[in-house]
């Protein structure tokens, strides 16, 4: 039994089995909640369980115990975040509705040519192939093309579109997020490495060790003498770096060890380091270019604060009109442990709401 041919029956199953309330007799078109006088059923609800588990690019081999326990879990995860969006679609659709809003023949096909396009579809023939294969008819695309347009344009007329952003805002959001606005410091390096062979069993090789030192040494003195440092480089490091004349970098200084850093602190371009011990071996340093920390000045980044303020605002907004709508809507459950789960998914996205930004 494959994913593909067989994800939709089995999860009809395992959603049946964690609804143990519904009886046989009402599987097929067994409603759920009606919104506002609208219904919505189980068929509705498995119908974007595929679609969401299949987007999530999950693969299950439903041959095994295994693959249904793992679909089992899938469906209990997806299932809360679900119900919400399917309720708050319903209740931007009708408000969409009572605003006069439609889509005409003359924008739907519009809509349609831009889908093809998106997607490569050259005929109608292959369009009904596509649908198909999605299990979905042209009434099912124009049914959800419609849905959309009308959701996207209550959200600007009646969110978005009041939304803005002022200055004493964009300040606030800049001094604490000044970091978003600074550049740290980075440098570039050349390198010289002469690497020293790992010590045995009984220890360092100390006539290696210092062999090693003193070709490094020498090699400085080639370069102090005026020898270019980026051939001298190419023609002896034992570095992965020769291929670039030893150039490394840009290095950000604040990723930087502090041992690092004390080693090049003070070094102006073109300085180069006297011959220091690593793991490796002995290397050679030289600094190339320095560039100092920059802060993007707040006039700078207006546009960058304006545009982050107002998707948070816009966010925020967004979920204050929902609340709106639910709170004046008549919600009626017919199935105590889909309520449940709607219940899940309202807690999960609050939490979502008042977590602090990655």
């Amino acid at each position: 039994m494959t994913y593909r041919h067989s994800f939709k029956a089995a999860a009809a199953v395992v959603l049946c089995l964690s609804l143990g309330s519904i009886a046989r007799s009402e599987i097929l078109e067994q409603v759920l909640v009606k919104v506002n006088g609208e219904i919505f059923t189980k068929s509705d609800l498995e119908t974007r369980q595929v679609q969401e588990i299949r987007q999530r690019g999950k693969q299950i081999d439903l041959s095994t115990p295994q693959g249904n326990e793992e679909l089992r879990k899938a469906i209990a995860e997806v299932t809360p975040g679900l119900l919400v969006s399917a309720v708050d679609e319903m209740l931007i659709v009708q408000r969409g509705k009572e605003l006069g809003y439609k889509v005409s023949d003359e924008q739907y096909k519009q809509i349609l040519d831009n889908l093809k396009t998106q997607n490569k579809i050259e005929s109608d023939e292959q369009l009904v192939a596509a649908l198909k294969q999605e299990n979905m008819t042209l009434t099912d695309l124009r049914r959800n093309l419609e849905r959309t347009v009308l959701a996207q344009r209550v959200q600007q007329a009646e969110v978005f579109g009041r939304v803005a952003v002022t200055d004493d805002e964009a300040h606030k959001y800049y001094d604490s997020h000044m970091t978003e606005f600074t550049t740290p410091s980075s440098i570039m390096l050349r390198e010289i490495l002469v690497a020293v062979q790992a010590a045995d069993a009984r220890g360092l090789n100390v006539a290696a060790d210092e062999g090693a030192k003193a070709k490094a040494e020498a090699i400085r003195t080639r370069i102090s003498g005026g020898e270019p440092f980026d051939k001298v480089a190419t023609e002896v490091s034992d570095s992965a770096s020769k291929a670039n004349g030893g150039l490394i970098g840009p290095l950000n200084v604040n990723d930087l060890s502090p041992d690092f850093r004390k080693i090049i602190e003070g070094l102006k371009p073109g300085d180069m380091t006297q011959v220091i011990r690593t793991q490796r071996g002995y290397q050679i340093l030289r600094l190339e270019s320095a560039t100092p920390t920059k802060v993007l000045e707040f006039e700078k980044a207006r546009d960058q604060i304006g545009e982050r303020v107002f998707t948070d605002k816009r966010r925020e907004e967004f979920q204050k009109y929902l609340v709106k709508l639910r709170a004046q809507a008549i919600i009626d459950w017919k199935n105590a442990d889909v309520k449940k789960a709607y219940d899940e998914g309202l807690a999960q996205q609050a939490k979502a709401a008042t977590a602090p930004p990655q």
